[in-house]
């Protein structure tokens, strides 16, 4: 390749590479997966290696791709947190070997498994956590010590502590708990998150610290960043030092060679089908720190560490069917059913095809040969097709809801949906949803016992839920008295919840639970919100065109006023929702909340606060009006200060509102 060629590409590949670290970095939305854009870097590499004029100070092969967000205050990391080179092959090891022996010929590698989430660092003083930021660039990474609190694995608090200690962990989310979240969300007919990493990164940079609990979050800790009165030597002292201390660590491996460490790498690699997380890789370390203080780093990366990517699987498989699923708001999705392959440790034998455009785009007929990998190591897709069956025939998107036989319709967003409101499948769904935790939250009524009720013809309606009685439920499968009698008794409670639960139950199309608490603190009654029309919702701040028809079309349809006619009948109160006041002592002001309360949770004060007008922050800046202070504030009460930013305490802030 030429100059003039090579300069071509390598501007290519830097805008492309800068346009992938965003969205992957940044935005929690990444288009390709790690093994494409990892190739995208190697041949970056290759480039300016081979032309090393056209080598940019800021390239992308220089920096982490990731920014401190504006979400979130930024934190400037004492020490680095630097990233790891890649290798793809045993060759490339071999090479790093030979580069770490000609400084430290006696050198001890330390394996450990390569985890896929987000890295991130956690401070601790005299044993108690005060701060954690993610990584960011490296050098500046974001404040998200509210949401590292919600992680129960991670200690808040030390026994013997060194004075001040510095650790650096990945935060992952854990096979089970993703599969929880992309329940729900399929459920709501929401985006899925694409994987674990995705998913853990996301919800860690949530600006509610609520929702971020919910995601059930994990960590690994591997590394001692800083640490006062302590002295430790090697990498293997001080991963045993951290587990000592009660931080969650994971299993390590001595290797005196290469050799025994690329053993080791192989053995990691068939085994990760078996772990609870993700892992895209191992990691081999130089275990003494006098080797590694030898050895130094380059400007991006340390010369004593090595990653090893696993390439991404992917096999053959032949496509037996293909299943329609009905979702709740009518929603057909072509599920692929195959041949059962093994696939990254785990047996596949179906994957969703999207949407009738996904099956034409990708040409798939009934019978063909296709190949499918696991995106982010656990949701299988289908990536082509390899070779058509013999006699292949495109698949025919059905004209008729498999479930009721209606008709279906196209619509904009290219899903295709059941026309019948009535239609069981969607029934089914839409109860599930609407006796869900963020909705009407009917503790013991789960898809199961549902089934039962719809299946013996004593629910056909959300409406009929409140309609059942004990003597109806206690001879359902499973069920005794006291069941049918809890559940009867979680059935009534849930007449008394706000009006944003209702709404949301309803399961209106686009309209999530944050739309639907937006909606009340904008309208008192149901009745105001059924008299409504687009224009008043699309007055609202943050809601769209689409949303405010959406709104408006449901609630002009005779059966949704039907169905809240009967649910007045049966006694739900509609309680109005908690409104905002306008001129409110609190107009315009902007709180952060940190420590521990004497009275109230900080859930109870938020909401104090926007009846009262005002607004929350999860970081302090200097817009920040007040900060609400209790027991144990950390950074955030420091930085306060430092801004001479007004604290105040519950007592100060009670006084604000009674004036």
């Amino acid at each position: 390749m030429d100059i003039l060629t090579a300069k071509v590409r390598v501007e290519e590949l830097t805008r492309e590479l800068e346009y992938h670290n965003d969205l992957y970095y940044n935005q929690d939305e990444p288009e390709i997966s790690d093994y494409e854009y990892d190739m995208l870097l190697r041949e970056l590499e290759q480039l300016e290696a081979q032309f090393p004029e056209l080598k940019r100070p800021d390239s992308p092969t220089n920096r982490v791709g990731g920014s401190a967000g504006e979400k979130f205050s930024p934190v400037v990391h004492a020490v680095p947190l630097e990233s790891l080179h890649d290798s793809f092959s045993a060759d490339e090891l071999r090479d790093f070997d030979r580069r770490v022996r000609e400084v430290a010929p006696d050198a001890v590698y330390v394996v450990e498994p390569k985890f896929d989430g987000l890295s991130v660092a956690c401070e601790y003083r005299n044993g108690v956590f005060v701060r954690g930021s993610t990584r960011g660039d490296g050098v500046t990474g974001e404040d998200v010590t509210d949401n590292l609190m919600t992680i129960r694995s991670l200690p808040k608090r030390i026994p013997n502590a060194p004075e001040f200690l510095e650790v650096r962990g990945e935060v992952y989310m854990s096979f089970g708990s993703f599969n929880e979240l992309v329940k729900r969300q399929e459920e709501n007919e929401e985006k899925p998150a694409k994987n674990p990493r995705n998913a853990a990164a996301g919800s860690l940079r949530q600006k509610n610290a609520k929702i971020t609990a919910e995601r059930r979050l994990d960590i690994f800790v591997f590394n001692i960043q800083q640490v006062t009165g302590v002295t430790l030597t090697s990498h293997r002292q001080s991963l045993d030092y951290l587990s000592e201390l009660g931080f969650p660590t994971s299993f390590y491996t001595v290797c005196d060679t290469i050799d025994e460490a690329l053993s080791e790498i192989r053995k990691i690699g068939d085994n990760r089908g078996s772990y609870d997380y993700a892992i895209d890789g191992a990691v081999v370390k130089v275990d003494s720190f006098s080797d590694r203080a030898a050895l130094g780093s380059t400007a991006k990366y340390p010369r004593w560490a090595e990653a090893y990517k696993y390439p991404p699987e992917e096999k053959e498989t032949r496509l037996l069917e293909i299943e329609i699923n009905v979702g709740r708001t009518g929603v057909l999705t072509p599920v692929g059913i195959f041949e059962p392959v093994l696939l990254a440790g785990t047996t596949v034998s179906r994957a969703t095809l999207h949407n009738r455009d996904f099956i034409e785009e990708k040409g798939i007929c009934v019978g063909d040969t296709v190949v499918i990998r696991k995106a982010g190591e656990i949701i299988p897709e289908v990536l082509s097709v390899s070779r058509h069956a013999e006699n292949a025939v495109p698949y025919e998107f059905p004209a008729v809801c498999p479930s009721c036989g209606s008709p279906v319709s196209r619509d904009d967003e290219a899903a295709t949906r059941c026309t019948n409101t009535d239609c069981p499948a969607q029934l089914m769904r839409h109860l599930i949803h609407f006796v869900s935790r963020d909705a009407m939250d009917i503790e013991g009524l789960g898809p199961a016992v549902l089934e039962q009720l719809v299946g013996e013809g004593l629910v056909s309606s959300p409406a009929d839920i409140y309609r059942l009685k004990a003597e109806d439920v206690r001879e359902l499968e499973r069920m005794g008295e006291r069941s049918a009698a809890n559940l009867i008794a979680a059935v009534e409670k849930s007449k008394q919840n706000e009006l944003y639960r209702l709404v949301f139950a309803l399961g209106i199309r686009n309209i999530g639970l944050k739309a639907a608490k937006l909606i009340c603190e904008n309208f008192l009654t149901i009745d105001d919100i059924m008299s409504a029309k687009a224009d008043d919702f699309a007055a609202i701040e943050g809601f769209g065109g689409v949303m405010a028809q959406s709104l408006e079309s449901y609630f002009a349809l005779d059966g949704t006023r039907e169905l809240i006619a009967q649910l007045k009948e049966l006694g739900l109160e509609l309680k109005p929702s908690a409104q905002r006041i306008k001129g409110g002592v609190f107009e315009g002001k902007t709180f952060v909340l940190t420590g521990t309360l004497p009275t109230m949770t900080r859930s109870e004060a938020s909401k104090l606060i926007e009846q009262n007008g005002g607004k929350t922050s999860s970081s302090v800046s200097k817009k920040t009006s007040y900060v609400l202070a209790g027991e144990e504030a950390g950074s955030k009460l420091t930085k306060a200060q430092t801004l001479g930013i007004t604290i105040l305490s519950e007592e100060e802030f009670l006084k604000l509102i009674e004036q």
